[in-house]
């Protein structure tokens, strides 16, 4: 049923190989895999979403249409679940991030939660602010958001598989329990 739900909102390969705006990146785009709905692109698209969700900046999507691209994992999935880090959860998880660049670089530094304070902001300096407050943060925070990435990437794609798994053999004994009731 899920699977046949997002299969309608998808675009036909029709619809996408002749979109102007899709038609000059040529055959990147035509792989079967950035389309389909299938364990292994899933299970991708969920990790490059999950893996670029954390790039700072509004940079998250393009990243994660990149990263997809280049893996040949499901496409729509990847931009998708980057949508976890907006506003609300951002600073959480480059907390999160801090400390676990803490953990690994130096344990016996005391982290503050009054760092992660975003500093005020206008719509001309938003960039500037978002870049000096990261800089700051400095190489705990740069060694923690890959780690931190890499760590929700894995396993996003291991809870994709395994949960499909799951719902595969689900289906098939459901579909024999079926069989043996109508013999």
């Amino acid at each position: 049923m899920p699977k046949k739900y997002f299969k309608n909102l998808l675009p036909s390969n029709d619809s996408i190989r002749h979109n102007r705006w899709i038609r000059p990146f040529g055959a990147w785009l035509h792989h079967p895999n950035l389309w389909h709905f299938h364990r292994r692109s899933v299970s991708g698209g969920v990790a490059a979403g999950l893996f670029c969700g954390l790039i700072p900046g509004p940079f998250q999507m393009i990243g994660a249409a990149i990263v997809a691209v280049l893996f040949r994992v499901n496409l729509p999935v990847a931009i998708l679940v980057t949508l976890y880090t907006n506003p609300f959860t951002i600073v959480p998880l480059y907390f999160i991030a801090y400390q676990l660049g803490v953990l690994i670089t130096d344990p016996m530094h005391h982290v503050s939660f009054s760092r992660f304070v975003v500093p005020d902001m206008d719509w001309d300096n938003w960039l500037t602010v978002m870049v000096d407050w990261i800089v700051s943060l400095g190489k705990p925070f740069a060694v923690g958001l890959p780690l931190l990435a890499i760590i929700l990437a894995l396993t996003g794609y291991l809870v994709v598989r395994l949960s499909w798994r799951l719902w595969v053999v689900w289906q098939w004994k459901k579909r024999g329990m079926r069989k043996n009731k109508s013999l």
